[in-house]
C-alpha cells in the first residue's frame, strides 16, 4: 500500500470513529503532516531543493547561514560575559544545512566563541534527526534530540548559559484551526469523508464557545468578515511561550512566512493563508495529496510579540527578512570580480545575495522577529 493510501485509510478511521463522522482540520493537518509513520515530515523523502517540494533561503547558497552566524556572534558578545558559555538552539533544523553553515561561521569568525558553545537541534522527526547528526560530525558540542530530551536536559542542567532559540519556517507549519463566518455565525472547519466522491471535503460545525480557536480569536480581537475564512494557530503562542520559559538571559529569533495581526485578517484576505506545496506546485487543495504535501499558514507575529512579553522578553523587533539581511550584513558578502563565467564561485556567491534579497518577493514575504531578556 503507498503512503498516501495509508494516511487515507488512517484519516477515515479518525473520522468514522468520530460522532460527528468528522474531524477539526487542526487534527487533519497534523496527521497530514506529523503522523510517526505516515505523515510528511516523518517520511524519508527529500523535501527542500529542486528534487523536494519547495525551496527556502537556506537552499540559496550559504548566505542566510553566514549572516544568522554572523549575528549570532553579535548577540552572544551584547548578551554573554567573555567567558560564559553561549547555547544556541535551533528547532526542525531539517537536514542540518543551516546549523552547519551558522557554524562553520562562527569557527571562521570567532573561535574562541565558538570553543565555549554548545548547540542543540531540536526535532520531532527521527529522520531529519539522523540526517543532522551525519551533517555536523565534523562539530563538536553538537546535541540533536527531541524536545522532551532537551526540556530534561535544560532542568538538569539548571539553565546557567546565555541562550539564543532560533527556528527557520518553523511556525507556518504548526497545525491550524480554521474559522469561517458565514449567514453571520462562526464555524469551525472540520473533515469529512465524500464516499461519492472518494475524497476529503470541508465540513462546517459551529464553532464551540470555550474552544481553543474560540479563545485564541478572543484573546487575540480577531474579527472575522461574512464570508471570510481565517487560520488560527494557538500552537505558535504556545511555542513562544515555551521557549521563553527555557531562557533566562538570551534571545528568540523567528523567521517565518507571516505578519502583524491587521494585515493577515484584512478584507483582502477572504480565504485566508493556508497553502500547499508539492513538486515545486504551489495550491491551496489540503485535501489533496494527504501525507505527500507539506501545508503552510502564514504566522501572526502580533500574537508571537504578545506571547513574548508574558513570558519575560523585554524587548523585540520585528523586520522584513530582506531588511534583516541587510542591516546584519548581506551585501558585504558580495564578492568582487571581472569574470564573465555564470557558474564561477563568485558569480554563485553574488547571484544567491540578489536573490536572496530581490526575487520572488520571498525576503518581503518573511519575517524576523528577534525577542530579548537581558541581565
Amino acid at each position: 500500500m503507498k503512503p498516501s493510501e495509508s494516511m487515507t485509510e488512517l484519516l477515515r478511521a479518525k473520522i468514522a470513529a468520530s460522532p460527528r463522522a468528522a474531524i477539526p482540520f487542526r487534527d487533519y493537518m497534523n496527521l497530514c503532516l506529523y503522523h510517526e509513520t505516515y505523515g510528511y515530515y516523518s517520511r524519508e523523502s527529500v523535501k527542500v531543493g529542486k528534487d523536494g517540494d519547495f525551496y527556502t533561503s537556506v537552499s540559496i547558497g550559504t548566505i542566510m547561514g553566514e549572516v544568522l552566524g554572523s549575528y549570532f556572534i553579535r548577540l552572544a558578545e551584547e548578551l554573554a560575559e567573555s567567558d560564559s558559555r553561549v547555547a544556541i538552539v535551533e528547532w526542525g533544523g531539517g537536514t542540518g544545512r543551516l546549523a552547519a553553515l551558522v557554524l562553520d561561521t562562527i569557527a571562521r569568525l570567532h573561535p574562541e566563541l565558538y570553543a565555549r558553545l554548545d548547540y542543540t537541534l531540536i526535532e520531532i522527526s527521527a529522520y531529519h534527526r539522523e540526517l543532522q547528526r551525519q551533517s555536523l560530525v565534523g562539530h563538536a558540542r553538537v546535541r540533536v534530540m527531541a524536545e522532551e530530551e532537551w526540556t530534561r536536559a535544560e532542568k538538569a542542567a539548571g539553565g546557567g548559559s546565555v541562550s539564543i532559540i532560533f527556528s527557520n519556517e518553523l511556525l507556518d507549519a504548526f497545525p491550524v484551526y480554521r474559522v469561517e463566518r458565514k449567514d453571520g455565525d462562526l464555524y469551525e472547519w472540520h473533515v469529512g469523508w465524500n464516499e461519492g466522491e472518494r475524497r476529503f471535503e470541508e465540513r462546517l460545525l459551529p464553532l464551540a464557545p470555550g474552544s481553543p480557536a474560540a479563545v485564541y480569536m478572543e484573546e487575540e480581537g480577531i474579527a472575522v468578515r461574512e464570508g471570510q475564512v481565517i487560520e488560527v494557530n494557538p500552537a505558535a503562542s504556545d511555542w513562544i511561550r515555551r521557549a521563553g520559559d527555557a531562557i533566562r538571559i538570551g534571545a528568540l529569533v523567528t523567521i517565518d512566512y507571516g505578519d502583524v495581526a491587521e494585515e493577515l485578517y484584512a478584507a483582502h484576505r477572504m480565504r485566508g493563508t493556508l497553502m500547499c506545496y508539492r513538486r515545486h506546485r504551489a495550491a491551496d487543495e489540503p485535501f489533496d495529496y494527504p501525507g505527500e504535501q507539506d501545508m503552510t499558514a502564514h504566522v501572526n507575529f502580533t500574537a508571537c510579540i504578545r506571547a513574548g512579553e508574558a513570558a519575560g522578553f523585554a524587548e523585540w523587533s520585528l523586520r522584513t527578512q530582506k531588511r534583516f539581511l541587510l542591516e546584519e550584513g548581506a551585501l558585504e558578502l558580495l564578492v568582487p570580480h571581472d569574470g564573465t563565467d555564470p557558474f564561477s564561485a563568485e558569480a554563485r556567491r553574488n547571484r544567491a545575495v540578489r536573490q536572496l534579497l530581490i526575487s520572488d518577493q520571498m525576503s518581503e514575504l518573511f519575517k524576523v522577529l528577534v525577542q530579548t531578556k537581558k541581565r
